[in-house]
């Protein structure tokens, strides 16, 4: 340690959180600076970050402000970027403080934790969903904006004493935004949606705000959190309505709104649950809860309450799709284009295919019927052949079922057939 720094910040906890900041990339902060920009003079900047974190004299540049399309195109919601040295700086405070935070976690807790995912958090949504006949599922208005930094701060000092630390988040906290037309504005809550360490902050607040108190108050009442998104699940209706009761005072007391529209109460209706209630679905880390036909064991066909990709997230997949202009793109070879949009296709399928997958598969359809379009536009043969086209197509899949992500997903039974 430099005897001169009040802080002892190890160099090698700056570099590997460097390491991350890279692997991540990004978008560049106020200073316009890419992570290239940064790496271009990386011992310089990393040593200038270290010796002003160190010292104490580090004080984060307000974080640029950008509106993103919510999911489904519902509005938007704000997001804001740090530069790439002040995200460096926060992912080492992060990486001191996770081993402490990460064992305290509730075990229903999913967001932004390693070893757990949202589909992890689904996944468990859809078993409880079989067993309990309701659903409160619930809305934070506003959360990452909302957040009182007092008592996120009073939790954090309750897990460690470091200075610096203690130091670096409260000066996050306060750092002022600069929105779209440059005019730069304080921020007297929240912690912005897009930091490195936000997420681990949020977790922290609603681990006290929601996950302990349900345990205290609540303690047969199961859930899956993730980040603000959260569903409980209920026996009754009644019991359902006394937590949403409770909730709401709760919240209150911690600077918390729930939305008024978006929290709804759901009825779980299936084969065996007849019911009537006017709400029969919810929608859940880009999955749409609802009653569905499904194939039983033994061959039976019923009704069970299941997830599937949600018409909003389907959407938004075709909306992409769309945007490619595959059919215009007889530029590029057929190999060239599965390169270049592979990756798109691989993350949808790697996503939405756990559950009901045929959900997906009629949207990823629209692929190949762009592809179709390609070929009559690239091969003069095909121009006038709508019907060659397909033939065509069904030629390709058989010979090359790799070639595209999804192919294998959708044509296992064309390769026999030779349908499309």
């Amino acid at each position: 340690m430099d005897k001169a720094k009040p802080f002892d910040i190890p160099k090698q906890e700056v570099w590997e959180a460097f390491k991350k900041v890279k692997a991540n990339q990004g978008a560049a902060g106020v200073d316009g600076q890419s992570v290239a920009e940064f790496e271009a003079e990386l011992s310089d900047n990393l040593y200038k970050l270290w010796n002003r974190m160190s010292s104490g004299s580090y004080f984060p540049p307000p974080v640029r402000r950008v509106m993103i399309p919510k999911p489904g195109g519902t509005g938007e919601r704000p997001l804001g970027i740090p530069t790439v040295a002040d995200r460096v700086a926060q992912e080492v405070v992060k990486r001191y403080l996770e081993p402490i935070l990460e064992p305290i976690f509730h075990k229903d807790s999913y967001g932004y934790r390693p070893g757990r995912s949202a589909i992890d958090a689904v996944r468990t949504a859809r078993q409880r969903c079989w067993r309990y006949d309701w659903v409160l599922d619930i809305d934070v208005k506003g959360y990452f904006d909302s957040i009182d930094w007092g008592l996120l701060l009073k939790a954090v000092r309750k897990h460690t004493d470091c200075p610096w630390v203690l130091l670096y988040i409260e000066r996050w906290l306060e750092a002022p935004v600069r929105m779209e037309d440059g005019s730069v504005v304080p921020r007297t809550a929240g912690t912005p949606q897009g930091g490195v360490i936000s997420p681990i902050l949020a977790n922290l607040f609603l681990h006290y705000a929601f996950d302990m108190w349900m345990t205290r108050t609540f303690p047969v009442i199961p859930y899956e959190r993730y980040a603000d998104d959260c569903i409980c699940h209920c026996r009754s209706e009644g019991e359902a309505r006394v937590l949403w009761e409770a909730l709401e005072a709760r919240f209150a007391a911690c600077g918390l709104v729930l939305h008024p529209q978006k929290t709804k109460l759901v009825y779980c209706k299936d084969t065996n649950r007849r019911g009537d209630f006017p709400i029969q679905s919810f929608s859940f880390l880009g999955y749409t809860f609802r009653p569905r036909k499904a194939i039983w064991r033994g061959g039976q066909y019923g009704i069970s309450f299941l997830p599937a990709a949600s018409p909003d997230a389907l959407k938004a997949i075709r909306q992409t799709i769309r945007r490619w202009e595959l059919h215009h793109r007889s530029d590029m070879a057929l190999d060239d284009l599965a390169r270049t949009y592979n990756p798109y296709i691989r993350g949808w399928i790697n996503y939405y295919s756990h559950f009901y997958k045929s959900a997906l598969a009629w949207t990823l359809r629209r692929v190949d019927a762009f592809l179709i379009r390609w070929a009559r536009n690239k091969f003069k043969r095909l121009r006038l052949r709508p019907r060659g086209a397909r033939e065509w197509f069904s030629r390709v899949v058989r010979g090359n079922p790799n070639l595209f992500a999804h192919w294998g997903f959708l044509h296992v039974s064309d390769r026999t057939s030779g349908a499309v």
